[in-house]
């Protein structure tokens, strides 16, 4: 009997282990689910591809979840696979013989359904004060390469610091730096032109 009570607790700790990873999986992760759509949404331009990039990571990750807790700075841990994963799968859709049509929900306005979810971004007023519309900076954003474009969206809007920078993108900072510079000067002279 004591032989099968003994049994009995192995077979409940080994049911309980999975789940209790999965906790600790999401315990790490959650915190950094905003900044990973937002990045995505930003690489991708659309709600639905940015959902999918980052549920394609988290199910990427999702096996190497023991590994989570030694990583030292996972913000840019999950930016550099979530970029890495964005960049194969657009290598991959580009040779692929088929191209979906894509199609974006939009508000009365005519924008990205996306710009109506409410945030911690500042209020009308200060938008109000600002030089450059969100749509002439997209714009603009536009005529950059892509090497730039990606910089400038992790760098300027998303807040990483060129030495994370460094991880993410597996290029040398001062390429980051003369990068980012010509890609500034290029959206410095478009904005302030006003053509697009």
């Amino acid at each position: 009997m004591a032989g099968h009570q003994g049994q009995d607790e192995r077979a409940d700790r080994l049911k309980q282990q999975p789940q209790q990873e999965a906790s600790e999986f999401e315990t790490l992760v959650k915190p950094h689910i905003t900044n990973m759509y937002q990045l995505a949404y930003r690489l991708t331009g659309s709600m639905a591809d940015a959902e999918d990039l980052v549920q394609d990571v988290l199910v990427k990750i999702y096996p190497r979840r023991r590994e989570l807790p030694e990583v030292k700075k996972l913000r840019p841990w999950l930016a550099r696979v979530l970029y890495t994963l964005f960049v194969d799968q657009k290598r991959r859709a580009a040779r692929s013989p088929l191209r979906l049509l894509r199609f974006t929900k939009k508000n009365e306005n005519g924008q990205d359904a996306l710009h109506d979810i409410p945030s911690d971004d500042p209020g009308p007023a200060e938008i109000l004060d600002r030089r450059f519309t969100y749509a002439e900076i997209q714009q603009a954003l536009k005529t950059l390469n892509e090497d730039q474009r990606h910089l400038c969206i992790l760098h300027d809007m998303e807040g990483y610091t060129l030495n994370e920078l460094t991880e993410i993108l597996s290029t040398p900072i001062g390429t980051l730096k003369s990068r980012l510079h010509r890609a500034r000067a290029i959206l410095r002279k478009i904005l302030n032109k006003g053509t697009f």
